[in-house]
């Protein structure tokens, strides 16, 4: 983060590509801010190739500005498409998975899905996707986590490293049991940072409130956790959340 910019996170688009432009733009976001993308852009939604296009336009346009985190339908797009007849196929389906989005893919953005990080540290800030303690088999650093799996997925033919990190990072509401506050403490000792901001489990599902009456992250765990997935698929808002 430029010490001009603001930092935004936002998860979980799943296809609403037109949803995440508008947004960017209602939010203020500009040139010299940082944004965190902490993945799931695909399936479920209209456009999820348009989606990952416009983030890679992003990225382009504001080079070392704009990041992007793996998240489990990200590494889901990557096995269906290497592996087309494997059991990848059905959980893609039962998960959402939109043909046009296989359809879409090229090279570039296989290549681009395969070497997205993991986790990232921004100050006080430990980011990642799913609320999970899986990330803690891959390594006791960020960038031990990023190179366990940037290199487990380089190999395009291993179909058993896909398909661990698939099944990891599936896992979620860590933080969200009666010693959530704990584990969730025991991954910020590790990794560094002070909060943990994840997408993947949708706000409604650790509260009463409906998807379509959210209207903003939810802390939790003893203020050691911030949800931003609002459940955009689920009739909710995508939430595109200013750090400071």
């Amino acid at each position: 983060m430029t010490a001009m910019g603001s930092l935004y996170v936002v998860s979980d688009v799943h296809g609403y590509r037109d949803d995440l432009e508008r947004g960017l733009d209602e939010a203020g976001y500009g040139g010299d801010d940082e944004l965190y993308v902490l993945g799931d852009l695909v399936d479920r939604g209209p456009d999820g190739i348009g989606a990952v296009d416009l983030v890679m336009k992003l990225q382009r346009e504001a080079p070392g500005h704009v990041h992007v985190l793996m998240g489990n339908h990200e590494i889901l797009a990557l096995g269906r498409y290497r592996f087309p007849g494997s059991k990848f196929a059905d959980s893609w389906r039962i998960n959402g998975g939109k043909r046009r989005d296989q359809e879409g893919l090229t090279e570039e953005h296989v290549e681009w899905l395969a070497t997205l990080p993991l986790m990232a540290q921004v100050g006080d800030l430990l980011l990642m996707h799913s609320d999970t303690t899986e990330y803690l088999t891959w390594g006791e650093s960020v960038d031990e986590v990023n190179e366990a799996v940037r290199s487990t997925l380089g190999d395009a033919g291993d179909f058993e490293a896909h398909w661990d990190v698939w099944a990891r990072l599936t896992s979620r509401y860590d933080f969200a049991g009666h010693d959530g506050a704990q584990l969730a403490g025991a991954m910020l000792s590790t990794y560094g940072g002070e909060v943990i901001v994840h997408g993947h489990s949708i706000i409604s599902t650790l509260t009463d409130i409906p998807s379509p009456e959210v209207t903003e992250p939810l802390l939790y765990a003893e203020g050691l956790v911030l949800d931003i997935d609002g459940g955009r698929y689920d009739g909710g808002p995508l939430l595109i959340v200013r750090m400071d």
